[in-house]
């Protein structure tokens, strides 16, 4: 109504499309988005987002329009990143590894100079989500609920393993949330301007833990009216797998795994939300790697150390192969029987609000399998990360 009353304002033609991309209208995304475009000459969005939902071909892409837009803001960090970002896209559908690295780099240089971002202090907040699995151990509370976390590093498969599991009648998506490090926050007081931090998972250990489930579960379903079970995927939640699981005993977290390359590459090609300061690491490659060498040892720590039948680890390549072997073991690690409907993920009508909404409309597919070899040229400084971390295999990499 809003597009039909004022047709030229690029803004309401932007929401409108990425509204109908996230519940599944691709085609009338794409003419929303072009209609962005079309509605003010200056605008740095809408062709951008549809190089991203729409694969590029030799005979059909949007370079050369993109190229010229990049020119023509060079002198804005973040319109540089997200034309920077579509023209790696468009070069990755080509097959044009080398150009697309080319690509990120050249689009996040001038954001990179903005943000703050400080390796120790992934190092401090990882360590301190290590210490929360001891100083939380044997304790637990009264809270009700029993919702299932699915986190881990972002795009290593946690929407493909939502739409999973929240293909089952027992279980309805919630969405990315942010409420349990919310309620968290507001019950431990804790000083920092930021609602996940060492300080706040220090105390963790002193909170009211009914409290804190509660409040959780009231908050969700005050705010999205469900009813029944339901799955939350924030990726980040991972960092809190200990005070979840003390805060509600009957909730069960799945942390997701995907080749230490293949993590890093798909994050550092990844355009997150620029205000998330989260996810700062994302804007070199060898920051991201470092940030991943911290995430697999504290996730490696939880498989230790977590009861198995609240925390268990899946494997994107593992998914990908034996999808009805996984989604069985999964749904009876919440407790579920299988459901047919489960393994059609890719028709699971909910709206998806995540960098994925388009992958996971489609059939399950291999090729982001081993994605990372064909940018392997051009990874050597996270590679070398990640080999003095043990982690990749032995010979792994391609010989000199």
């Amino acid at each position: 109504r809003a597009c039909s009353a004022d047709p030229g304002n690029a803004n309401f033609q932007y929401n409108h499309a990425a509204a109908l991309q996230f519940v599944g209208d691709l085609e009338a995304a794409r003419a929303a988005y072009a209609r962005c475009a079309e509605a003010d000459s200056a605008d740095t969005r809408g062709l951008p987002a549809i190089v991203q939902i729409t694969r590029q071909t030799a005979d059909e892409n949007q370079i050369p329009a993109l190229e010229a837009l990049f020119e023509r803001h060079t002198d804005d960090p973040d319109a540089a990143l997200r034309i920077g970002h579509a023209l790696a896209k468009a070069h990755e559908d080509l097959k044009n590894p080398a150009e697309a690295l080319a690509w990120l780099d050249r689009a996040k240089t001038a954001k990179r100079r903005t943000v703050s971002h400080d390796p120790k202090a992934d190092a401090a907040l990882f360590e301190a989500a290590i210490r929360s699995a001891t100083t939380l151990r044997g304790r637990t509370s009264g809270a009700e609920g029993a919702p299932v976390f699915i986190c881990g590093m972002p795009r290593t498969g946690t929407t493909l393993v939502d739409r999973i599991l929240s293909g089952h009648s027992a279980l309805a998506s919630a969405g990315e949330l942010t409420d349990f490090a919310l309620v968290l926050k507001r019950l431990a007081k804790t000083q920092s301007n930021l609602v996940l931090d060492p300080e706040t998972l220090d105390a963790a250990a002193g909170v009211d833990l009914t409290a804190l489930g509660n409040g959780y579960m009231q908050h969700v379903r005050a705010s999205l009216g469900i009813a029944g079970r339901f799955t939350d995927k924030m990726p980040l939640n991972i960092l809190l797998a200990p005070v979840i699981l003390a805060a509600l005993p009957e909730a069960r977290v799945i942390c997701l795994r995907r080749h230490p390359a293949d993590t890093v590459l798909s994050n550092y090609r990844q355009m997150f939300a620029t205000s998330f300061s989260y996810y700062n690491y994302a804007y070199t490659l060898e920051d991201t790697a470092a940030y991943y060498v911290q995430f697999d040892r504290m996730a490696g720590h939880f498989e230790r150390v977590l009861p198995a039948d609240r925390f268990t680890v899946v494997r994107y390549e593992n998914v990908v192969a034996g999808i009805e072997t996984e989604a069985r073991r999964l749904l009876d690690f919440c407790g579920l029987d299988f459901e047919p409907q489960c393994l059609a993920f890719h028709e699971n009508a909910a709206p998806v609000a995540t960098a994925s909404s388009a992958q996971v409309r489609e059939p399950l597919y291999t090729s982001a399998l081993g994605r990372w070899r064909r940018y392997e040229a051009g990874l050597g400084p996270a590679l070398d990360i990640l080999e003095a971390a043990g982690c990749l295999a032995p010979g792994e990499r391609s010989p000199p």
